[in-house]
């Protein structure tokens, strides 16, 4: 598999500016970052809620 070098980075960052523009980067880098946690969680089996957070549910329906 190739590898990216310094310059091809920056050739993707400047495709990605002009596509999306300067102020919805930010928007952009959380929704991708966001659907890599998504999918690491799928993966890793980890979508049930951890023990503490039903420990917690549990207390405020009692």
């Amino acid at each position: 598999m190739p590898q990216l070098g310094p310059m091809e980075l920056v050739l993707i960052l400047l495709i990605v500016i002009i596509i999306f523009g300067v102020g919805r980067l930010p928007e952009v880098g959380s929704a991708i970052g966001k659907a890599f946690r998504g999918f690491r969680e799928a993966v890793g089996g980890q979508d049930e809620e951890p023990p503490q957070a039903e420990k917690k549910s549990e207390e405020s329906k009692g």
